[in-house]
This record gives structure tokens, C-alpha cells and sequence, in this order.
């Protein structure tokens, strides 16, 4: 059992900054949202002044915030609640195993990892989206396994479902929940800010207005496409191509894509499912070459 967890365990977490609510809230929010999403079935889960027990076998996850929040935070979730999550995000069912005695709560496997981490990632990036405006300009927020934090937590966090109360419940084994634990870097970026520094002297300062030329433009629309990778094929190679041939691309699985304007490379990102439409949420934007004799 880390520090951390033995912390929380002795200590119930004292009541939250309405920033720090506001913060932890949004993730509760957009992890519901997805799992509505992506199983047809409301999910609902509720804050808990109960720490979660911690195990040696506990899944860790670390988010870093950019942009216009800076700092750390992680995720952490017992094994059952991991893979019952990834079993959602697959859409498997529980049915078989409310039946029978929960699974065990020391392993899971590697396909299950997976997918609870891509669906971490894509609730990472609907929480940046939502965050957003209370921050006052873009979250980005990047998601990767990893061990339990160096640093003390400024503040803990529980959820679990809301069929948790329900003890001795059939479904006992079916309950999820995770815990959000914030480091003081990002919990000192989510204090108020009662005079920021920079934001009103930039809002004071006149706005030229777009000339007619450049306003007319403005309704053009464009053609943007979505690049997962590239390859050279021999011309012998693409006059057999026929259905069920694999063809290999160079990039990994989880490269950034590629959003193309007219062939050439604007912004890189991660790919996200909005209304089961893909989406990408940008992580970069690519600056363009100057052009010859153009100054640096």
C-alpha cells in the first residue's frame, strides 16, 4: 500500500474548493457520458466520503494538464473496476458473471488494458473540452499508465456507482469506482484568480477589424481530411490489391493523425468518438514553413 493510499485511508478528504468540485465533477460527468455512450445504458456515479481500500494490484494512471491549466493528476481504480469498465467500452456483458462469483481481483488482461486506457483517453478528452471555458482557454489533458505519484496529493477524491450503497446486493461485484487524486502544482492552478495579470490588458487593446477582402472569405468552406499513416506501394503491389488484403501503414497505433488542408499537414491529434461520429481532438498545431526569403 503506497503512502498515499495509506493517507487517504486514515484520513477522510475534507470538503472541496468549488474549483477543485468544478474539476473532479467534470471527469465524473464525461465518464458517464461515455459509458451512456458506448453501452446504451445510463450510468450514474456518485462522490464517496469512503477512500477506496488500496492494493498492490490497483491500476494508476497519470493526466497531465496543458495549456491553460498546468499540473498533474492521477486516476486510480481496483482491478475489478478496471476490467468491468473495459468490458463496457468492448461491449461485452456482465450477464454471465452476475451469475456467478466476480472475477478475479488480482489480473487482467492485456486486451482489457487497452481498452480501458483508450477510454480513459477519450474521457480525458471530452473533460478538456468541458473544462475549457471555466479555464479560461484550452485543456489539453494527456493520459498514460503509470505507477503511484511521487508527490503528497492536495486533495483525494472517491467516485463509485451508484448500486454501492446496495450491499449484499446480487450485483455487489459490479461496482466501479475510482479515485482522482490532484497534485499541489495543478490544485494551486485552480485557485481563483481574483486579478489575472495579462488576460485585461489584452482585452483592452483595440481589435483592428478584418478588412472586407478577408471578411468575405470567411464563409469559404474547406475540405479537411483525417491522415492515420502513409506507405509506398509498388505499382504491382496496388493491381493485386483485392478484398481482404491488409495493407500496413508506417505509423504506430497511437501516433497523433494527421488533419490535412489540401494535402498539406495543419494540426496533429487523437482520435475521439462525438455522437458516434470520429472526432479528433487536437493536440498541436503545425506551424508552416516560411517562405523562401520571408524573414525568420
Amino acid at each position: 500500500m503506497t503512502d498515499t493510499a495509506n493517507a487517504a485511508a486514515n484520513h477522510p478528504a475534507p470538503e472541496l474548493r468549488i474549483e477543485l468540485r468544478h474539476w473532479c465533477e467534470a471527469w465524473k460527468t464525461c465518464l458517464q457520458d461515455l459509458l451512456s455512450q458506448v453501452s446504451g445504458k445510463p450510468g450514474t456515479f456518485e462522490f464517496s466520503n469512503q477512500p477506496l481500500p488500496a492494493a498492490d494490484s490497483d491500476l494508476w494512471y497519470t493526466v497531465v494538464a496543458g495549456g491553460a491549466i498546468r499540473g498533474e493528476m492521477t486516476l486510480r481504480l481496483p482491478v475489478a473496476s478496471g476490467a468491468s469498465l473495459a468490458r463496457k467500452f468492448l461491449g461485452e456483458t456482465d450477464a454471465a458473471e452476475t451469475a456467478t462469483e466476480a472475477p478475479s481481483a488480482e489480473s487482467i488482461s492485456a486486451e482489457s488494458k487497452e481498452a480501458l486506457e483508450e477510454l480513459l483517453r477519450q474521457v480525458a478528452g471530452l473533460a478538456a473540452t468541458a473544462l475549457a471555458p471555466s479555464a479560461g482557454g484550452e485543456v489539453q489533458l494527456h493520459l498514460s499508465a503509470s505507477a503511484a505519484p511521487s508527490w503528497s496529493s492536495d486533495a483525494i477524491v472517491c467516485f463509485q456507482t451508484a448500486n454501492a450503497a446496495a450491499a449484499g446486493s446480487p450485483t455487489a461485484h459490479e461496482i466501479i469506482a475510482f479515485e482522482i487524486q490532484v497534485s499541489p502544482a495543478l490544485a494551486a492552478e485552480l485557485q481563483p484568480r481574483d486579478q489575472p495579470a495579462e488576460r485585461p490588458q489584452e482585452s483592452s487593446l483595440p481589435q483592428a477589424p478584418p478588412s472586407s477582402s478577408y471578411r468575405r472569405l470567411m464563409d469559404v468552406g474547406l475540405d479537411v481530411k483525417l491522415r492515420f499513416g502513409s506507405r509506398r506501394m509498388l505499382l504491382r503491389d496496388v493491381l493485386a490489391l483485392s478484398a481482404g488484403v491488409v495493407v500496413e501503414l508506417d505509423n504506430k497505433l497511437h501516433s497523433p493523425v494527421d488533419l490535412l488542408l489540401d494535402g498539406r499537414l495543419i494540426a496533429q491529434g487523437e482520435v475521439v468518438v462525438v455522437d458516434g461520429k470520429y472526432g479528433l481532438r487536437i493536440t498541436g498545431v503545425v506551424d508552416p514553413a516560411p517562405a523562401a526569403g520571408a524573414p525568420g
